[in-house]
This record gives C-alpha cells, structure tokens and sequence, in this order.
C-alpha cells in the first residue's frame, strides 16, 4: 500500500504540472505545433534518465523510483496526448508539423534521457 500511495503522491503533483506547464508554453507560441506537450516530455525524459542514473549508483532508492519516475514522470509525460496532437495535425493537411512532431519528440526525448543519465554520473559517481 504504500507503494500505491508513492506513485499516488508523484501522481498528484505531475498531472497538474503537467497541465499548467502545456497551457503556458502553448500560450506563448501561436502555432500549431504542440510545444506544450513536447516540452513536458522532453523535460520528463531528464528527470527519469536522471533518476535512472541517481538508482544506478545508489544514490536513489525504491521510494523515489515511485515517487519520482513512476508516479512524477508518469504523469507529467503523455504519450496519449502526443499521439492525438500528432493524428490531429496529420487530419488539418499538417503533415510536415506532424512528422516533425514525431521525430523531435524522439530525438529530443532520448536526447534528453541520455542527457540525465549524463548528469547523474557526474553528480553520483
């Protein structure tokens, strides 16, 4: 059960972060491409390649796996989102934002994991 309540607790913070984080970063670009979502998932591809790294060399335990990666990071990123935003600009005639949709998100978001690896085994080596 507790377990339960660690993923509930990372759960509870990264939903709405990740809501309000979509709505500024969209709001400040008029354009169709969905800079909301691919900014929380890049930015959830660090934290977990971080904390990826921090398990790896001990300096993270169980309890922030599930509050962290699972709980935090599986709600901050959306994989469900990313792929309606993209059938969605494919739909509209958008094809090169929907293409471009996919392979910046992948990019970016492995770019981003190796990244956080990176960084944890320098600050945990």
């Amino acid at each position: 059960m507790n377990d339960f309540l660690l993923v509930a607790a990372g759960g509870a913070v990264g939903a709405p972060l990740r809501y309000l984080t979509d709505r500024a970063v969209q709001a400040r670009h008029g354009t169709a491409f969905p800079w909301g979502t691919f900014t929380v998932n890049v930015v959830g591809s660090l934290v977990l390649g971080l904390l990826t790294g921090a398990a790896l060399s001990g300096a993270a335990g169980h309890t922030a796996q599930l509050l962290l990666g699972t709980g935090l990071c599986g709600a901050l990123t959306t994989y469900s989102t990313f792929s309606y935003e993209t059938l969605r600009l494919a739909e509209t005639g958008a094809r090169f934002l929907a293409v471009a949709n996919v392979v910046a998100s992948v990019v970016a978001g492995l770019g981003a994991v190796f990244a956080g690896l990176a960084l944890a085994r320098v600050l945990f080596p």
